[in-house]
């Protein structure tokens, strides 16, 4: 229960993160408890718990993308407002933070504008393919350290920094075709 209690919001997060919808993000995270849950004398303390907690979010994100392309899941591309608000405004850490639309703006149109360029970035993050969107969100999003990233993804480094260079390079083009 504690475990649950800890890291609930920060596997949610990543697998939202990951997924780009909230229902199936909840089903997800719920998985990867009951893994967790099932597997805990498997757990040797070789890495931190919360880096064995990711490598279990990331590995069930990647089965739940496998099996919607199966199924030819199309997502809307939108995003409902709930889960809206957890992508743009919960940090790597689960606590909110306040939105740019509670702060004074000197002008509304660029609050406007924010929120639309917001929207982009999360679709071009759900555009990326499994591998990258992986790397950027453990990178870019949560900020994890390398050390990590590498436990996580069983990658050595030097594997990981060239894919997530090339993800960045992928992730700003797509912005760029939508921001001109």
């Amino acid at each position: 229960v504690e475990c649950v209690r800890t890291y609930q919001d920060k596997v949610y997060s990543l697998v939202f993160r990951m997924l780009g919808n909230a229902s199936e993000a909840e089903d997800v995270a719920q998985e990867v408890f009951v893994t967790v849950f099932k597997s805990i004398d498997s757990f040797r303390g070789d890495a931190r718990l919360s880096t064995w907690l990711y490598r279990i979010g990331v590995n069930h994100c990647k089965n739940r993308i496998k099996y919607l392309r199966r199924r030819a899941h199309k997502a809307t591309g939108e995003l409902d407002e709930q889960a809206e608000h957890a992508l743009f405004h919960a940090t790597p850490g689960g606590s909110a933070q306040h939105s740019t639309l509670g702060q004074a703006q000197a002008r509304p149109d660029e609050a406007l504008e924010g929120i639309q360029l917001e929207g982009i970035v999360a679709r071009a993050i759900e555009k990326l393919d499994e591998e990258h969107r992986t790397l950027l969100v453990l990178r870019d999003v949560e900020e994890l350290a390398y050390d990590e990233i590498v436990e996580i993804t069983g990658l050595p480094e030097g594997t990981v920094k060239s894919r997530l260079h090339r993800a960045r390079l992928v992730l700003k083009a797509e912005i760029a075709k939508h921001t001109k």
